[in-house]
């Protein structure tokens, strides 16, 4: 198998590559579709449903009916000829309650994706995984340390350390060429449901505090130009750390705060305070049966201090990262365009 994907080498003998993409309709994966559209590369997007093949459609996608936990239809989604796979799609709650249904998307999907790209032969596939396939080491995170995730209490901490592992067991029989992605994370515009909920927060007042950990803060439009470089100059069977700059979340909640012209914190919250309050709130949603506004596992992965080294990205990939105060610009003219906040720009 090569180790560079070129558009003139496909196996149609013409010049436009053709490639499926799930979680199309995500966060990163929404970006990806514009980039690879914006290439002239034709993409099939794997829709869930009738709504979201229509979006996907206006886009400029040709969706495909699919799921991932559905192995024949990942089967007939790659029937036609495609020069690689983009799997974009997870499930990323951190609510134990979701557990079972989590695993049955983010193994089981992955391992479906395996067994197609497999049996179609295509020429690549280009897996997105997670910082969370490391666990939550002290140390700052290279490709060469071991996926700790998969001894952790952290359910979605295991299940990337699984997919990952799936991923390299197929490469290493010889049976599918892969390039693995580990993006820290993820800011910028587009997104409605990760860390936007912060920024809206922030913006209603509504934030009780800073949690006391710290990230890698990766610009989305940077990591999904990064799959694209993957599938092109990407070594087979290799990962790539995607991270960003480094802060606490207290500098990303100030940040915040300043560019929305709202109050912010001064310290951050005590980590015990947290924990005993997500607690609380999970204990109640076991009578609930809803997920609460705030989990043990999300204090764990606010309360930890993340580092990434994403020195092979750079090199091999072309990786670059945005500076923070940019990102969160960004991201809040994005919503302040969607309606999502009110609070004004930033005073120059």
């Amino acid at each position: 198998m090569t180790n560079i994907v070129s558009f003139a080498n496909n196996q149609r003998g013409i010049v436009m590559a053709r490639v499926l993409l799930t979680g199309a309709s995500g966060f990163l994966g929404s970006h990806l579709l514009q980039q690879l559209l914006a290439q002239n590369v034709e993409v099939l997007a794997l829709a869930r449903s009738e709504s979201s093949a229509a979006a996907l459609r206006a886009l400029g996608a040709e969706p495909v009916r699919g799921d991932v936990r559905d192995a024949d239809s990942l089967k007939a989604a790659m029937a036609t000829p495609l020069d690689a796979v983009f799997h974009v799609a997870a499930d990323t709650s951190t609510w134990r309650g979701d557990a079972a249904q989590q695993t049955l998307t983010n193994v089981g999907g992955t391992n479906n994706v395996i067994a197609a790209v497999r049996a179609a032969k295509v020429a690549r596939l280009i897996h997105t995984s997670s910082v969370s396939a490391f666990g939550m080491t002290e140390e700052t995170l290279t490709e060469n340390l071991p996926r700790r995730g998969a001894d952790s209490w952290i359910n979605y901490e295991r299940n990337k350390a699984a997919t990952e592992a799936a991923v390299r067991a197929a490469v290493d029989r010889g049976e599918i060429d892969a390039v693995i992605l580990n993006p820290a994370h993820i800011l910028g515009p587009g997104d409605r449901h990760n860390w936007a909920q912060m920024f809206i927060m922030i913006d209603q007042g509504k934030l009780p505090g800073a949690p006391p950990g710290a990230g890698a803060f990766a610009d989305v439009r940077e990591v999904a130009t990064a799959h694209i470089a993957a599938w092109r100059g990407g070594r087979s069977g290799e990962s790539y750390l995607l991270g960003g700059d480094h802060a606490s979340f207290l500098t990303l909640v100030q940040g915040i705060a300043s560019q929305l012209d709202r109050p912010s914190p001064k310290r951050a919250l005590p980590a015990t305070v947290l924990r005993a309050y997500a607690q609380v709130l999970n204990f109640y949603s076991r009578f609930s049966g809803h997920a609460p506004s705030l989990t043990p596992e999300a204090v764990a992965f606010t309360c930890h201090h993340l580092r990434v080294d994403s020195s092979k990205a750079e090199r091999e990939l072309g990786y670059r990262s945005t500076a923070l105060n940019v990102l969160i610009a960004d991201t809040c003219a994005w919503l302040r365009e969607q309606g999502l906040i009110s609070g004004n720009a930033a005073k120059t």
